[in-house]
């Protein structure tokens, strides 16, 4: 289990590179000037213009540029926003943990709900329940979450007035309560994908030899569930829980905007709409690391759940 595990994070280690690699190329290819940015509209003095490149560093060829930025990049120092002058890195811990909040309970959400769906769909398989679980699931997929914010807001902070419709709270209840509804607009088409597979997976199972068995044998129905059906059925969606996480760490983007909840994706937002080049940088790749680190957690977790995985056999 060591050995895989230890593969596996230097396949991360070499991916995380290639990726830092290619945001810093794509938007030093960006149009736009980053120096007209940072001085604003007008005439510059030559000496002013030089300043600003050699404290950006913008005055270097290209590789040295990205080696100078991955350099610091290892040291969690991703320079100074071109718009506020203020460390990066330091909006981005400001912001992290708010953005972790929401994914965390998302992701809770997801699990409870889909697999406790998907378990109660597979049991009462082709009847009304099932057929309306199925329906319910096939509107979460096609529903964005910030359309799925947009109708949550409206009906649950005006009509009835149970949630606030903005901002993150202060403390660990209140914010709890103020990301209730961004938590469930997010975890939607999550909960959604996780309850058609979970259902799919328990369908396979109950199929299988060793359940029909262990009915004939006069176990109760709690145990061949915990002991039988469940321990095989999770595995499929074990192996989907780094999309899932991946899945909920993009879509926070969108459903931070739509909450005015200050986390990572409404500074991506920010600093995309006002150009700054090094707050995208780094958010790009905190978010592509955070993806990378969801799906290496899924692989161990599938590891463990099948030795075969990590062993090496089919």
């Amino acid at each position: 289990m060591t050995v895989y595990v230890v593969r596996r994070l230097l396949a991360l280690v070499v991916m995380l590179a290639v990726i830092s690699f290619g945001i810093f190329s794509l938007l030093y290819l960006a149009p736009g000037n980053p120096v007209a940015v940072i001085l604003g509209r007008g005439y510059h003095s030559p000496a002013a213009i030089q300043a600003v490149k050699h404290q950006y560093h913008l005055d270097k060829p290209f590789l040295e540029q990205y080696l100078i930025w991955a350099k610091g990049v290892l040291h969690f120092k991703f320079g100074n926003s071109i718009t506020t002058s203020l460390p990066v890195g330091g909006q981005i811990t400001s912001r992290l943990p708010t953005s972790m909040y929401l994914g965390a309970y998302a992701f809770v959400l997801t699990l409870v709900f889909g697999v406790g769906l998907g378990l109660l769909a597979a049991l009462k398989n082709q009847t009304v329940l099932d057929r309306g679980t199925v329906a319910a699931s096939l509107i979460g997929l096609s529903t964005p979450a910030f359309v799925a914010g947009v109708f949550l807001i409206y009906l649950f902070a005006i009509v009835v007035h149970w949630f606030p419709a903005s901002g993150r709270g202060n403390g660990f209840v209140d914010e709890l309560w103020h990301l209730t509804l961004p938590a469930i607009s997010l975890a939607l088409t999550s909960i959604a994908y996780v309850l058609k597979h979970t259902r799919a997976a328990v369908i396979g199972v109950m199929e299988q030899d060793y359940v029909t068995f262990a009915r004939a044998r006069g176990l109760s129905l709690r145990r061949i569930l915990v002991t039988y059906m469940l321990r095989n059925a999770l595995i499929p969606v074990i192996t989907i829980s780094g999309l899932v996480l991946s899945g909920l760490v993009v879509g926070a983007v969108l459903t931070e905007v739509t909450f005015s909840i200050q986390g990572l994706g409404d500074l991506l937002v920010q600093s995309a709409s006002s150009k700054d080049v090094p707050t995208i940088q780094a958010v790009a790749v905190l978010v592509a690391a955070l993806i990378i680190v969801a799906n290496l957690l899924a692989d161990v977790a599938y590891a463990f759940a099948d030795p075969r995985v990590r062993l090496g056999k089919d």
